[in-house]
């Protein structure tokens, strides 16, 4: 038996397919997006919590807080991506943990 062919039929091949095609491409976009957007979330929470670390190592061996963020970098090798992140480092007293904020710099 033979099939009877429908002008609906080419136009469900020819306008379906290449929409469902242009929702698959932006709903992976989409989710590429958010997938980068975590990634640099957790770089940058990772960043400060290596400067925490760092002040604490800092405060166990020399019983005060660093003075600066280069103090920290050179005798406790934190790294900082500067023209990714700025951090300010703000220090109130030797003894007391210092005020670390880290930001994303946009590109």
């Amino acid at each position: 038996m033979k099939r009877k062919k429908t002008p609906w039929g080419g136009l469900l091949r020819g306008l379906l397919l290449p929409a469902f095609c242009v929702v698959v491409l932006v709903a992976f976009s989409t989710a590429l997006n958010s997938l980068n957007s975590g990634h640099e979330a957790e770089d940058q929470r990772q960043l400060e919590e290596a400067l925490r670390r760092g002040c604490v190592a800092c405060y166990a061996t020399e019983g005060v807080y660093p003075p600066n963020l280069d103090y920290l970098k050179e005798r406790y090798g934190v790294q900082v991506d500067e023209e990714r992140y700025t951090v300010f480092y703000s220090v109130f007293a030797d003894n007391l943990m210092p005020d670390i904020t880290v930001l994303v710099n946009e590109p």
